[in-house]
């Protein structure tokens, strides 16, 4: 039961409240971002610090803080982003007439310093854990950030879902990228290859002892949780209760928007001022049912 039981349930929880707590503070009033994100990235430096600790620690106790310094590490570059502090150069909506080239180089414009600090933090974990015996934090980290790269593309070239409730208002533009159909090319082989290298994981766990197998048992319940992600997108299913408490945050608030140079907003109205609102592009429509989280797979 310790072996896996409890890392099981330790991850569940992690990623549960992580995903719920993150949701809710990107959903207040922008005035409180600020000290977000120094809370945060309080946390974030002593994730380092914990991964670069642990380094050499093979014990169950080295696994379980590697775990949750790996997570809650990516957790700083999810909040960042949905607080609009980390975003990229391009702050509007798509054109409505972009065609798939175009629009994914707005995208990417989109989100641009998101995608450079992801670099930088994977570089400042892979720095400090290389070569050294404990992985954990690493591969956590490592797991994360490929599966939400694979959960974009799939956003980006369409699915069911795309979770368009998590988004604050004043990152509502992010939407005018996204295309909403039943399914993509990208997504068989993406829950495929995911479902593969998690029943690697999940039969090295079951062969190993010790430490390694918390270890591994962390990795393959991620990987597991990431591969459900990507189901959530195009499956009918309100997953989204699960962080009701969080999105109470995002209740309609006219502090809660920030009208940034360029940015388009679609729908809203701040103290009377009606703001420019995104064109509806030929290929995107209002999603009916979203779901996903923050820390994991979340568009």
């Amino acid at each position: 039961m310790h072996l896996y039981g409890l890392p099981i349930l330790y991850a569940l929880f992690v990623w549960w409240f992580s995903t719920g707590l993150i949701v809710y503070l990107d959903g207040l009033p922008p005035r409180t971002f600020r000290w977000s994100m120094l809370g945060g990235t309080m946390v974030l430096l002593a994730c380092y610090g914990g991964l670069a600790a642990t380094a050499t620690d093979t014990s169950v106790r080295g696994a379980y803080i590697a775990f949750t310094c790996g997570l809650l590490a990516w957790g700083w570059h999810e909040m960042s982003l949905y607080m609009g502090v980390v975003t990229g150069p391009r702050r509007e909506g798509c054109p409505p007439d972009a065609t798939t080239g175009p629009r994914f180089t707005f995208a990417l414009l989109a989100t641009l310093y998101h995608e450079l600090a992801i670099l930088v933090s994977a570089a400042i974990i892979l720095a400090v854990n290389w070569g050294a015996a404990n992985q954990v934090g690493t591969w956590t980290f490592m797991i994360l950030w490929g599966m939400r790269q694979s959960a974009k593309f799939n956003v980006f070239l369409g699915v069911r879902n795309l979770n368009e409730q998590f988004l604050p208002k004043h990152l509502r533009y992010l939407g005018s990228y996204l295309v909403q159909k039943p399914m993509n090319l990208l997504f068989p082989l993406s829950v495929t290859v995911s479902s593969v290298i998690a029943g690697l994981l999940v039969s090295a766990a079951a062969s190993a002892g010790g430490s390694a197998a918390t270890g591994l048992t962390f990795l393959a319940t991620m990987m597991i949780l990431a591969n459900l992600e990507h189901w959530f997108l195009v499956l009918p299913i309100p997953v989204e209760k699960l962080w009701n408490w969080s999105l109470k945050s995002h209740e309609a608030s006219e502090e809660q928007l920030v009208v940034l140079p360029g940015l388009n907003v679609s729908g809203l109205n701040v103290s009377g001022l009606a703001v420019p609102a995104i064109p509806p592009s030929r290929r995107f429509m209002p999603a009916r049912s979203q779901s996903s989280s923050a820390i994991g797979a979340r568009s």
